[in-house]
């Protein structure tokens, strides 16, 4: 089972314009300066501004502009946080990590979006063709140019999938951008369009106002302020909800268990989905072949919501997140559950369960010295996991072939183990090869 897991995932990672990510990766190389990535940074910034770490896969440019160097070695990976000088600059209100890029939302009245990283689908934007920078990969945080009607808009959230992001403003909808072959960027889908030279970005206006959105690996989700869910996009997995299998261009509403629930959070990494209603309930639609919904029957691709049956011993649900074969979920309590398939957190023993089982509290810090220590959030890649504490500690586990734990090496790691940032972790964004964490010092 597990080659076949690991083909399937790999799968995924597939690039939607083959022709043109055959060549987006090969002979990058990244500059560097002299001080030694591998040791957690230290800065003497006044203390209330912002930091931004990442780190994983740096050939590509997903990191930005890190100007690092050691030993005049050229640096591939990035396997503990580095901060980003980016932050010194911009006030970042939001992040997102997709398939190899980054985007960055910031508080500013000139350029209010941001990213770097792989362009092959123009999913951070149309950028001029310069001497030695393709557009297919962009190394440096360069702004992004909307069309936005009014200039005091307002960029509330961003989100990134394998090759579109969308951006959620205060008073102009929702403006998607990159790959657009399954309508996940909610227009017609136009056969044979090239996407690496788009210009083109559509904006999403939905009855009811969005409040939240979610990139899929292809697909994309919306959330209005009454809590609704809309959704558009490859639907070949049942993951559009929409009770068929087909792809889906018009955001369109998603109802089966959800209809009349006020929705307040929606989570996917791949091709799985979970919705979660503001009593704590979970729901979920899409793939389920090891299990991730929890139903007693044979059917692998769930094309409408079903609210999955948990144990009412589990308690109230505050938080959830899907993985390729797996998933999460964070009760009241501060206690994490996971269930499906993979590296699940229990150790390398336990690649499997049909019920969500728990975390033991003490991989995340809580002991006798701190017995108030508590999961506040949790998080999800296509292959690993993550979690903040109420200190503002990190955790991760899962695969690491690209560093994307941040834990110092390249081993996949079976349970939780702290990222060793060097700040107070907000929130972190996962990639599947990076991730991106939004911190403030130690006070």
């Amino acid at each position: 089972m597990s080659s076949q897991l690991t083909s399937k995932l790999f799968h995924l990672l597939k690039p939607t314009t083959c022709t043109i990510c055959s060549k987006r990766c090969s002979g990058v190389k990244v500059k560097t300066n002299d001080s030694d990535p591998f040791m957690v940074p230290y800065s003497d910034s006044p203390k209330d501004q912002q930091r931004l770490y990442v780190w994983g896969m740096a050939e590509h440019g997903a990191l930005g502009d890190l100007k690092i160097r050691s030993r005049d070695r050229q640096i591939h990976y990035i396997y503990r946080p580095v901060r980003l000088r980016f932050s010194y600059s911009h006030k970042i209100k939001d992040l997102a990590c997709g398939y190899g890029f980054t985007v960055y939302a910031v508080d500013s009245n000139k350029y209010k979006l941001f990213g770097c990283g792989l362009n092959t689908d123009s999913q951070i934007g149309y950028h001029d063709p310069r001497k030695g920078h393709p557009l297919g990969l962009i190394l440096a945080t360069v702004p992004i140019n909307l069309p936005f009607k009014q200039s005091n808009i307002k960029i509330k959230a961003v989100a990134a999938g394998r090759a579109h992001t969308l951006v959620l403003t205060n008073s102009d909808g929702v403006y998607a951008l990159g790959n657009n072959s399954y309508g996940q960027c909610g227009r017609q889908i136009v056969e044979n369009e090239d996407y690496s030279k788009l210009r083109n970005v559509n904006n999403i206006t939905l009855d009811g106002n969005i409040s939240k959105i979610v990139c899929g690996q292809d697909h994309s989700l919306f959330i209005t302020k009454t809590g609704e869910v809309y959704s558009c996009g490859w639907g070949a997995d049942g993951q559009t909800g929409l009770g068929h299998y087909n792809n889906e261009s018009q955001p369109t509403i998603v109802e089966g268990d959800i209809k009349g629930e006020n929705i307040v959070k929606v989570v996917s990494s791949a091709d799985c989905v979970l919705a979660l209603n503001d009593k704590g309930e979970v729901f979920g639609w899409g793939n389920s072949e090891y299990g991730q919904l929890l139903l007693d029957n044979d059917k692998y691709q769930i094309n409408i919501p079903k609210k999955i049956p948990l144990n009412k011993s589990i308690g109230k649900i505050i938080d959830i997140g899907a993985s390729g074969s797996s998933c999460i979920a964070l009760n009241d309590e501060g206690i994490v559950f996971v269930w499906g398939f993979g590296i699940l957190g229990k150790g390398p023993e336990i690649n499997q369960s049909q019920q969500p089982t728990p975390i033991p509290p003490i991989l995340f810090g809580q002991n006798q010295y701190n017995p108030e220590t508590r999961v506040k959030s949790v998080y999800s890649s296509l292959f690993h996991m993550a979690a903040i504490t109420t200190e503002g500690n990190l955790y991760t586990w899962g695969k690491n072939k690209w560093g994307q734990l941040g834990l110092g090496h390249l081993k996949d790691q079976y349970f939780p183990l702290q990222v060793s940032v060097g700040a107070v972790v907000k929130r972190v964004s996962c990639g599947v090869d990076h991730m991106s964490a939004l911190c403030v010092p130690y006070q």
